[in-house]
């Protein structure tokens, strides 16, 4: 994807956890959104997931996060490891399970951790990709969502 694409339908999940499937109009014309990829294989995912957590429950009113898990191994399809996992590290937010990488492809990622902010109106206003840069993707949500300056 590039910068001011629009954010593609969230179809093709083999699963959804902590939520019923979420339609991409359902984000559209809401709130800005942050969807991050992430896999149960993944050590940097795990270990940046306080700080996603920490994301979703600062911005709660005012910024949709959703998690797509994206498996990188055969040993990444099962649906109870994943929910195990998704326990464990505390991702409450709607997970879209894409064990046949549906939505991976949709998005033309390669990455795990991956992270994606849209406006409010689906454009895609921010991509990185890595464990780090946590301090450029809270910048640049709060870019989005207006907001000047947030611990």
């Amino acid at each position: 994807m590039k910068l001011r694409d629009q954010m593609p339908e969230l179809k093709g999940a083999t699963e959804w956890f902590n939520s019923k499937p979420i339609q991409k109009s359902d984000l559209i014309g809401n709130r800005p959104t942050l969807i991050h990829f992430w896999s149960v294989s993944c050590g940097l995912c795990k270990e940046a997931m306080p700080n996603v957590n920490e994301f979703r429950d600062e911005y709660k009113d005012d910024l949709n996060v959703i998690a797509v898990h994206m498996p990188r191994s055969e040993k990444d399809l099962d649906l109870g490891q994943i929910k195990e996992i998704a326990d464990e590290h505390d991702i409450t937010q709607p997970i879209f399970v894409d064990n046949e990488h549906k939505l991976t492809d949709a998005f033309d990622n390669k990455y795990v951790p991956a992270y994606y902010v849209f406006d409010e109106e689906g454009k895609l206003r921010h991509f990185q990709a890595g464990g780090g840069g946590m301090k450029m993707l809270r910048k640049r949500v709060n870019r989005v969502l207006g907001i000047t300056e947030k611990k």
